[in-house]
């Protein structure tokens, strides 16, 4: 039995061996599949087409084509990036360039590996009604800013010699619906919209994009600790350029994605709607796109990060910045 077992076993090795030499089979087909590398990404917000490359990344099977099995979580409010990626729960996360900075000067050790979004999707929506019509007519006006991304109109304001009243804004559209503030704060992709479908006309409002006036802060990066960089540089370089891949996918299948998204938001249980994802998903394919014909997906100028990390400090929000060779790590497609 032994010696019929031994030959069994000698005909199989002889049978494999034919098989990829002679028949033509690769011989990584021929071998066992290669384990997956775990890792976990916690975008900074809930789910919704802000997030759609990473989740068509996992759709289409690009990260596992790069050899990583990654679950992509749901962030939001009940799960804040920085205590995730202390505790280990997420490998990598995503948020805003200038929010990234100021978690770094607050000791978080964090490394940029790409930047997702090329514009700022940050604009000031204001009442032709009160006789606003371009950004000096701001002079006196009661403008809503949010306190964590201040940093750009506090500088529109220093640049153009305006003295604006600054009013604290929530997350609720309704005081600049009823007239409480002259302009308000929103992004292109979320808030703006939601003005619209609120009953706002577009000729009624006149449109204040901070990119337009040399103020581009690029937003949304990919990030990880310091730590996992030096131990896993690999697996790093791999999760960015499977992401970048699934941002590609989604420019070229817009509908398709959609319906990925849609069903990341029924299961998180958002209430969001369709035309709002759509409207979204739209803009993010725009903002990702680089903004000079040198640049690529996902790249960060040393330009455009001295510049945030510049009015960062004019606005007093952080004291201290890594130099950018430090808190960047170029990763190519």
């Amino acid at each position: 039995m032994r010696r019929q077992s031994k030959k069994t076993y000698v005909d199989l090795l002889i049978y494999a061996f034919a098989a990829v030499v002679l028949v033509g089979i690769p011989l990584a087909q021929a071998q066992e599949p290669v384990s997956l590398t775990k890792v976990t990404l916690l975008p900074q917000w809930l789910p919704q087409a802000q997030f759609a490359g990473y989740y068509m990344a996992v759709e289409k099977g690009f990260y596992k084509q790069h050899g990583l099995d990654v679950t992509v979580l749901d962030g939001g409010p009940r799960k804040p990036v920085a205590p995730a990626l202390r505790s280990g729960e997420a490998t990598f996360a995503t948020q805003f360039l200038s929010t990234a900075l100021a978690m770094r000067d607050e000791g978080l050790p964090l490394v940029h590996l790409a930047q997702v979004t090329q514009r700022s999707a940050l604009m000031l929506v204001a009442h032709k009604s009160h006789g606003i019509y371009s950004v000096k007519d701001l002079d006196g006006k009661k403008v809503g800013l949010w306190k964590d991304f201040s940093a750009q109109p506090m500088a529109l304001f220093r640049k153009c010699n305006l003295r604006v009243k600054t009013i604290a804004q929530g997350p609720m559209i309704n005081l600049f619906m009823r007239g409480g503030v002259d302009a308000a704060s929103a992004m292109w992709y979320n808030e703006y919209h939601l003005f619209l479908n609120s009953g706002l006309n577009e000729d009624e409002v006149t449109l204040i994009f901070y990119d337009q006036h040399d103020l581009n802060f690029p937003e949304d990066c990919i990030l990880c600790l310091d730590e996992t960089w030096r131990t896993r540089p690999e697996v790093c370089r791999q999760f960015v350029r499977a992401s970048l891949k699934g941002w590609q996918y989604v420019i070229e299948h817009q509908e398709e994605s959609l319906r990925v998204v849609m069903q990341r938001t029924e299961q998180a249980r958002t209430g969001t709607n369709r035309a709002h994802q759509r409207w979204m998903l739209q803009c993010m394919c725009d903002l990702i796109k680089p903004v000079k014909p040198a640049t690529q997906m996902g790249e960060l100028t040393q330009e455009a990060y001295e510049r945030v990390v510049c009015e960062l400090k004019n606005n007093d929000q952080i004291r201290l910045a890594p130099a950018f060779e430090e808190f960047h790590v170029p990763i190519h497609p």
